[in-house]
Order: structure tokens, then sequence, then C-alpha cells
């Protein structure tokens, strides 16, 4: 079932690693289905170049095994929570993508210094608490810290994005990482400076409303 949904994810899984946003196993991408209202999320601890539709699992909002041969990510429960209290997500994607998770070991946001952050995110990336994996926590956190943004950082682990759908969601992970990286590198010459409230809104409804066909 859902055969279309599980190949557009092996896809998008296999632009985690092109983009050097997961080592070996590490991260998942996941999609609702908008019609069935299920979840297709890839099994836990697969390598992304032996990747096949057949890895990829199908749940229900509860968690629910539909289909799938092997056990679901075990960031499942997470997923499934931010699907359950965010009707507009029908994508989500986890990373420790390496300067966006360093901003997050150390308890800090991505502060809106560039225009790249303004454009795509509306405001800094915020970062919300720490909370273990296996369970609906670390969807709590995502819930609670995420705002207006597609994406957060949790701290002392990584990051979580959202989207429309998994493609918006991963294309939030790859731009997430891209600007941390410019970030960081402006840290290292000196204070960046923050572009006001004004101005973020000004570039950020441009960019939702303007750019691109």
């Amino acid at each position: 079932m859902l055969e279309k949904l599980k190949e557009e994810l092996v896809q998008l899984h296999l632009e985690l690693p092109k983009n050097n946003l997961v080592a070996w196993t590490g991260g998942n991408v996941s999609a609702r289905d908008t019609e069935t209202g299920l979840i297709v999320i890839k099994a836990s601890g697969i390598r992304y170049e032996e990747m096949r539709p057949e890895h990829m699992v199908v749940v229900d909002l509860d968690g629910k095994m539909i289909e799938g041969d092997f056990k679901p990510s075990s960031d499942v429960y997470s997923h499934l929570y931010i699907y359950k209290h965010r009707s507009d997500v029908n994508g989500v994607v986890h990373t420790h993508s390496a300067y966006a998770t360093a901003f997050a070991a150390v308890n800090k946001p991505i502060p809106v210094v560039l225009t790249a952050i303004a454009d795509e995110f509306g405001g800094p990336i915020p970062c919300g608490g720490f909370a273990l994996i296996g369970d609906e926590a670390i969807g709590k956190v995502v819930i609670e810290s995420i705002g207006k943004s597609p994406a957060v950082l949790l701290k002392n682990h990584g990051v979580f994005t959202i989207g429309k759908d998994a493609k918006s969601a991963v294309k939030a992970a790859i731009m997430t990482e891209d600007n941390a990286k410019t970030v960081w590198l402006a840290l290292q010459i000196g204070t960046p400076d923050v572009i006001s409230e004004e101005d973020v809104e000004k570039l950020h409804q441009r960019y939702t409303n303007v750019y691109g066909q």
C-alpha cells in the first residue's frame, strides 16, 4: 500500500547523506498520506545506500503497524505526536546535521543574521529543551518550541523540521544546516548583526508569496 509515497520517501531519504545531514543510519523522514491519514516512516537501523521501498513501514496515528516487515524508526512516536497536533504538517524530518546540532549542543537558537534565514524560517531557528528518545517526549518539545518556524533544534540532540509534505520538510532540513554553517563561520570572525523584525517579516512575506513560479 502507498507504494508511490514509499518510493518518494526512499528518494528523499537519499537527500540526507547527499547533503551531509546524517551519518551511518541516523536520521529519518516520514510522511502522512493525506487521503488515508496513515504515516509512512523508514525502518529502524537501515543504511541509506541499502534502503528500498520495502524498508518503509506504514503505521496509523496511534503507532499500530498497518504494513511492514521491519520495526519502525525509534523516533516514530515523536513523529506521530507532531502529526496529531499539527494538522497542517504532512512531512517530518529528523537529523543530527553537524553545524545545526552544534548550536543545539550549547542550547542556542540560530539567530536571524542572514536574509536566507529570514526568507525560509521567518525568524530565528528556535532551540527547544532536552528530551529522551523512544516515546512522545521529543515530539512534545518540538510542538512546544517550533512556533511558526519549519525547523527547531533540540537541546543536546539535533534537528527536527516539518512541512506541508515530506519534500518541504527535507528542504527545511537542508536549509537549516546550510544556514547554521554560515552563521557558525560568521561567529568565528565577529558578532553578526541581527536583522530587524520589520525587515525579517518583509523578507519572509516576499519569499513566501512572491518568489518562484
